[in-house]
């Protein structure tokens, strides 16, 4: 660090000789020096700063921004602690992992955390056993370094978007008593949407490097586990629908789908089914972004994407273990890909992200309004669009990322002594057509690419060395991009 400072400052005083004996040399001669210095200094910089001072240019407002937001539908009260913490304090032993679908005892708590944390993997279950879940909420939420947060992905995008005050923001869902004292005064909550007690979810967080038994954690993440029967049955989803009316919003996002899983395969298709019959009644004017979580029923996503709620919405926000799950569900490019391997490879998601456009998305012979996918992962997220529908995208790419980096670091602004550039240098933009190969610059780290129709805008992460609360961070991330991105009238 001292070597680059030292660069610097011997760089500064060679342009400032140059000014001095500017009259006695040839101004080409002066240019081209003084461009080749300013040249050298950018690049004696960190490339974290170099990213964030490329983004401060790229990050501006669309020029036709939202004026009402609103969310819906689900939304609860989050229990933040240690993972292991808790896990130690119910009293439970190392043990082998394994992926539980659902969750019914503490055994399988602690196998599902385990297999996940060694993956340095989120993820989202259900626990079936009533009685234990109330027991393990009160171990979590009474352990001293327990801390309750709004939560609930609707919950969340809705407080981020609130933090914008020439913004009004309706949320809908199952709002307790508790909750709606830690809401933003900015949120409106219907009084319809009230109910006495609050729904709670527990947040196991484990960090990078952070170890419970033989398993070590590759990178920070959250295991997340609920007994949430209100947002599970989409209890306030006609409640939502039918306050769009008043609220008359220039915006909806949609959230909760997942927490279905929870239900028999029979309820959860029969409310489905009364779920699409709602969210269709929402003018097909107004923008509809779906916010996915995740999920382990294959069935239960094909049905989603195919013929069910995919068509009805605009955009969609998710992640890596989202997007793999979908082709996986669906058959689609890359399927037989197990698992990540480190960072996504931004070849196989983009392949992945173009098939769900070009086979779901909007087009002369489909009935779909599908044109927008915020993709995001912890080195790196990508913006893929429809031609002609969305603006601002890059700008909206950006402001994603940057969210990201402030978020997890707990920072008004990125300390880019407190990030690494982590996404990769070089990467291939398909593999299965003839790819692009790219170069990533900091100087201009939002990249564009374009194929059939589709654009791509691609932005690095600035990850967080010691992230302080990864919980919330789609939601924001989600919540960032769409402020920043215009849907054109159609």
């Amino acid at each position: 660090m001292w070597q680059r400072s030292m660069c610097v400052g011997l760089l500064a005083l060679a342009l400032g000789y140059l000014c001095v004996l500017g009259p006695e040399l040839p101004s080409a001669a002066l240019r081209q020096l003084s461009a080749s210095l300013l040249g050298t200094l950018r690049r004696a910089r960190s490339l974290e700063a170099r990213t964030v001072a490329a983004w401060q240019a790229a990050i501006v407002r669309p020029a036709r921004g939202w004026a009402r937001v609103a969310v819906g539908v689900n939304a609860c009260v989050d229990v933040v602690l240690s993972g292991v913490k808790l896990l130690e304090a119910l009293g439970l032993e190392p043990g082998d992992g394994k992926n539980h679908a659902v969750l019914s005892s503490r055994r399988d708590l602690g196998e599902a955390f385990t297999h996940f944390m060694q993956r340095g993997a989120a993820a989202e279950r259900f626990f079936s056993d009533a009685a234990a879940f109330r027991d393990i909420a009160r171990t979590a939420s009474e352990h001293p370094e327990a801390q309750l947060y709004v939560g609930g992905n609707a919950a969340l995008i809705g407080q981020k978007l609130a933090t914008n005050p020439e913004l009004k923001i309706l949320l809908c869902g199952p709002v307790g008593p508790r909750l709606h004292e830690l809401l933003d005064d900015n949120v409106v909550v219907p009084p319809e949407s009230m109910q006495e007690r609050d729904e709670f979810h527990l947040i196991l967080e484990y960090q990078a490097g952070e170890e419970w038994g033989q398993v070590r954690a590759p990178s920070a993440n959250r295991f997340i586990f609920s007994h949430d029967l209100s947002n599970g049955a989409l209890n306030m989803l006609e409640v939502f629908v039918s306050s769009l009316d008043e609220f008359q919003p220039d915006l909806v996002v949609l959230s909760g789908l997942h927490m279905m899983e929870g239900q028999s395969k029979e309820a959860r298709q029969r409310r489905l089914m009364e779920a699409v019959a709602s969210i269709s009644d929402i003018p097909t004017d107004i923008p509809i972004h779906l916010e996915l979580a995740s999920m382990t029923d294959q069935d239960f996503m094909s049905n989603i994407m195919h013929q069910q709620v995919f068509p009805l919405v605009n955009s969609i926000g998710l992640n890596e273990q989202e997007l793999l799950f979908i082709t996986q569900a669906a058959s689609g490019p890359h399927a037989s890909l197990g698992s990540w391997s480190g960072i996504p490879d931004v070849g196989v998601v983009s392949d992945i992200l173009f098939w769900i456009l070009k086979e779901h998305g909007k087009a002369a012979e489909r009935a779909s309004d599908l044109t927008r996918i915020h993709f995001h992962t912890l080195a790196y997220h990508i913006l893929a669009t429809v031609d002609g529908h969305w603006g601002n995208q890059a700008a909206a790419v950006a402001a994603g990322a940057r969210a990201a980096g402030t978020q997890a670091c707990a920072t008004d602004t990125i300390d880019t002594s407190r990030v690494l550039l982590k996404a990769p240098r070089e990467f291939l933009t398909s593999h299965t057509e003839a790819p692009t190969k790219i170069s990533l610059n900091p100087d201009e780290p939002v990249v564009h690419w374009h194929r059939e129709g589709i654009s791509f805008h691609f932005t690095p992460v600035l990850v967080c060395k010691d992230p302080v609360r990864t919980v919330g961070l789609g939601d924001a991330i989600s919540a960032e991009g769409l402020l920043y991105s215009e849907a054109y009238p159609q």
